[in-house]
């Protein structure tokens, strides 16, 4: 038991000194992930099908190899995702998009999209929708949560309502626009989730805002 468990700590090791080695892009970041994981797996089959060190080995060669390919290739799809939101917003107003690893965020601001008080989209606001919905009905393989948050201006429930409509609103729209609706998710946050003081005018607008994150669903899950 205890010469199993080094070997295996050693193919652990081995396989996380080699991703850390050089700076690496996302994508490579993401195969790394999808490597560590398969060569686990691998080496654990290995061992329980061989019982001995040489299949320990091997099961995680071959397990680092499929893990590898899966994770390059959800990297992959995620960077070309990303780059053409980027380009399809950016000269929106008050728009932005972030990578969080093989997560994207894209980022409205809710005085963009609608008025005061109000759940209806502005008609300026579907051009960037459309956009993105044009976006999300070509990489298919994704799931998406749209979440809307408000400043802390009213009561705390009043804010929960408005965000929760604003978040509804956005995904109706985009699912007007042909993505499945089983593959978005909505809800409203209120107040709760500051990314901004609210004690400045500048803050609050800040925390007035609609996020729409991608999420790649990976295979087999």
């Amino acid at each position: 038991m205890m010469k199993r468990n080094s070997v295996f700590l050693f193919v652990m090791i081995a396989f996380t000194l080699s991703a850390c080695a050089t700076p690496m892009t996302q994508t490579q970041k993401g195969a790394a992930v999808g490597t560590g994981v398969g060569a686990a797996t691998g080496a654990l089959l290995g061992q329980a099908i061989g019982r001995d060190t040489t299949s320990t080995v091997l099961g995680a060669v071959a397990g680092a190899a499929a893990g590898g390919i899966a994770g390059g290739l959800i990297g992959n799809y995620m960077e070309k995702q990303e780059r053409e939101l980027q380009q399809a917003l950016a000269d929106a107003e008050g728009a932005s998009v972030e990578r969080q690893q093989n997560e994207i965020l894209v980022t409205f601001k809710s005085d963009v999209l609608f008025d005061v008080d109000s759940a209806r989209l502005k008609a300026g606001a579907y051009e960037d929708i459309d956009q993105v919905a044009d976006i999300l009905n070509r990489y298919p393989e994704t799931r998406v949560r749209v979440s809307g948050f408000t400043d802390s201006t009213g009561s705390e429930e009043y804010n929960l309502q408005l965000s929760e409509d604003r978040a509804l609103a956005v995904k109706d729209a985009i699912v007007d626009r042909g993505v499945a609706p089983k593959r978005i998710a909505a809800r409203g946050f209120g107040e709760s989730k500051p990314v901004a003081s609210n004690a400045t005018e500048a803050g609050r607008q800040l925390n007035r805002r609609v996020t729409i994150k991608i999420i790649p669903i990976e295979k087999g899950k």
